[in-house]
């Protein structure tokens, strides 16, 4: 039976990320939102942290697991895994700051990639790397199914021609996990994603973008062209099974959904957390004991953010939790991020609101969130998208039959 307060096991762990985020992320925010595509080296101490934990078997890295729908939990207890604790340690780091909490070595979201698709010899030769996800290209956002970027097989290499976009720590990262198709015939079931190392000749990062928030973040273009990739760097089989679709690469998005859900999730805690010391500094109290309609009015818009925010919390569990146990979970992890994503705007965007000029104002953090919030409602799968797939999930209806 699942259980959504956090495990015994993990709560050393997300104790450790809350004051690594009080610590070390909080006080270096507010400069590494001013210094746009600055590397922050303060990372690199608290990677090789991170490194030391997962070596010694003290800590469970971030998407470790993956999600694969063939295999069967080891018994037949329940597994509090290294997908919940990767959710609950990536909301605690994201109550410090969502654009550092990208930009940390090896925890890209290429990773979780290779954890939800490569085969066992691939899961240990790509141990260690610091993998991007490149999808998204120009004139193909949501729609990952149309991509036109192709490998082409040339011996024991493939050949990747095409452009990816919005491509998160593709300047940084050691290798970056790139979807190509196949066959451009043969629609999604031909996609296919590469892991494509820093360095591969054809490859180059064209710039860099300016952005709203995350800005600690790099953002990248990417150009492939003839860029050769030896044939073992196809993640999985590189078969083409027409029946089983797109099912192979969509799991990658089981697994980093939650993640990005639980982003929000963290984000949307900084501000509630922030909102509610400044209301009481202006002495509004919150009284959880009386109704909201009896509060002052800022109170109760307050109540009701939390509770939201609550419901926010639970989906990402549930999602993350049911990858542990390998239960097919792509209803929920869309579930959780559409309503992370939707809440997280949401939440600080209304503490914005709620602070006036001490929230609009770079005073304090709260204005950096509601910027670092919005990209989380759309990487990954936009809001409409995931309320797409629960439609199509809940009523048994294909992608043909419900666009």
């Amino acid at each position: 039976m699942i259980n959504l307060e956090t495990p015994k096991k993990h709560r050393a762990l997300v104790d450790q990320a809350h004051q690594v985020a009080m610590n070390m992320l909080r006080p270096i925010s507010r400069k590494y939102d001013r210094e746009e595509h600055a590397y922050p080296k303060e990372l690199d101490m608290l990677a090789a942290m991170v490194d030391g934990l997962s070596d010694s078997g003290a800590s469970e890295g971030a998407g470790a697991a993956g999600v694969k729908r063939d295999e069967k939990a080891a018994d037949t207890g329940v597994r509090n895994g290294a997908n919940l604790a990767s959710v609950l340690s990536i909301a605690e780091m994201c109550w410090g700051d969502t654009g550092l909490l990208l930009s940390m070595p090896r925890q890209g979201l290429g990773n979780s990639a290779i954890a939800s698709v490569a085969d066992e010899e691939q899961q240990e030769r790509f141990k260690g790397t610091w993998a991007a996800m490149a999808i998204t290209e120009p004139g193909t956002g949501s729609d990952s199914a149309n991509i036109s970027t192709t490998a082409r097989l040339d011996g024991d290499h493939y050949v990747i021609n095409g452009e990816k976009i919005y491509v998160t720590s593709g300047d940084r990262a050691d290798s970056v996990v790139v979807w190509a198709t196949l066959d451009k015939s043969l629609g999604r079931a031909a996609i296919k994603s590469f892991v494509v190392e820093k360095g591969t000749p054809g490859m180059r990062v064209e710039r860099l973008e300016h952005k709203l928030g995350i800005r600690a973040s790099d953002t990248a273009v990417i150009i492939f062209e003839d860029c050769r990739v030896p044939a073992e760097n196809l993640l999985g089989s590189p078969e083409i099974d027409v029946k089983q679709g797109f099912a192979g690469a969509m799991a990658t998005f089981d697994n980093t959904r939650p993640l990005v859900a639980a982003m929000a999730v963290g984000c949307a805690r900084a501000s509630l957390d922030l909102t509610r010391e400044l209301l009481e500094r202006a002495g509004v109290e919150i009284d959880y004991d009386r109704p909201a309609l009896s509060q002052a009015a800022a109170a109760a818009k307050f109540l009701q953010l939390e509770s939201d925010w609550e419901g926010a919390r639970l989906l990402t569990m549930q999602a993350a939790w049911m990858a542990d146990n390998r239960q097919p979970n792509s209803l929920e992890a869309s579930m959780a991020k559409a309503k992370a994503g939707r809440v997280g705007s949401d939440v600080t965007l209304s503490c914005i609101e709620l602070c006036g000029t001490l929230g609009y104002s770079e005073v304090e953090l709260l204005e950096k969130w509601g910027r670092d919030s919005k990209i989380l409602d759309i990487f990954e799968g936009t809001q409409q998208i995931q309320q797409l797939i629960v439609a199509r999930r809940v009523l048994g209806l294909s992608s043909a039959e419900l666009k």
